[in-house]
């Protein structure tokens, strides 16, 4: 599995960047099928130049290898550079063996200030493609980030996996696990395995390196939960 991990695509008036993500994911289909798309909640901090919230996206693919790494990264680059919105900073980063110190500073992201230096000096450290396509280019910082936290399994939220975004209103247990929802269940881990679950915006968290719907009794259905 490749993991494509981009930031700091966007301005306020354009489409975010879990759209782009999207929209890459659809363009490499053909020769590199999308595994998912996660949207990774980053800090929130009035210090950190962001559109609203702060977040980065990881697009997983399958494919493997230093040919098929290197042809995504420069079809990946020229999208991103074709659909660059001035005011933003983009980030792109390609890694397929991720090492635990690239996670480590996804999770140090996620709770403090950190330089573009930094991201910088560990990507080259690992022999990890980490790329600035624009602006202060500050959003390497979130793509790498991306990148090792959609490596540890276990953080994250799906925009996009299998047939997750055909999915509206009430749906039982089996469809959300026919489009490609490894598994429902409540906060607590208990499994569901029947009923209504109400899927309009569903969002699966990305656990155990599966999309998992996690979901709460809401009167006479199951309600999605979003977990960053």
């Amino acid at each position: 599995m490749l993991i494509i991990g981009i930031d700091d695509t966007d301005v306020l008036e354009t489409r975010g960047t879990g759209h782009l993500a999207r929209e890459i994911a659809a363009e490499l289909a053909a020769d590199y099928p999308a595994l998912g798309v996660v949207r990774h909640q980053l800090l929130r901090d009035p210090r950190v130049p962001c559109t609203k919230n702060n977040s980065s996206a990881a697009i997983l693919v399958d494919a493997a290898g230093p040919a098929a790494r290197d042809d995504v990264i420069e079809r990946v680059r020229a999208l991103m550079l074709a659909d660059f919105v001035e005011g933003s900073d983009p980030g792109l980063c390609v890694a397929e063996n991720v090492p635990p110190a690239i996670t480590a500073f996804g999770r140090q992201v996620q709770t403090t200030l950190v330089e573009q230096s930094a991201a910088r000096e560990l990507a080259a450290e690992h022999g990890v493609a980490l790329f600035g396509l624009g602006g202060t280019q500050g959003g390497i910082i979130g793509a790498l980030a991306a990148v090792g936290l959609a490596a540890e399994g276990n953080d994250g939220r799906y925009v996009l996996v299998g047939r997750l975004r055909e999915l509206v209103g009430m749906q039982p247990v089996s469809a959300l696990l026919e489009a490609g929802i490894a598994a429902v269940q409540t906060a607590e881990g208990e499994p569901v395995r029947s009923g209504m679950v109400q899927t309009d915006r569903l969002r699966p968290a990305r656990r155990g390196g599966r999309p998992i719907a996690v979901v709460a009794w809401s009167g006479d259905h199951w309600a999605p939960l979003k977990l960053d």
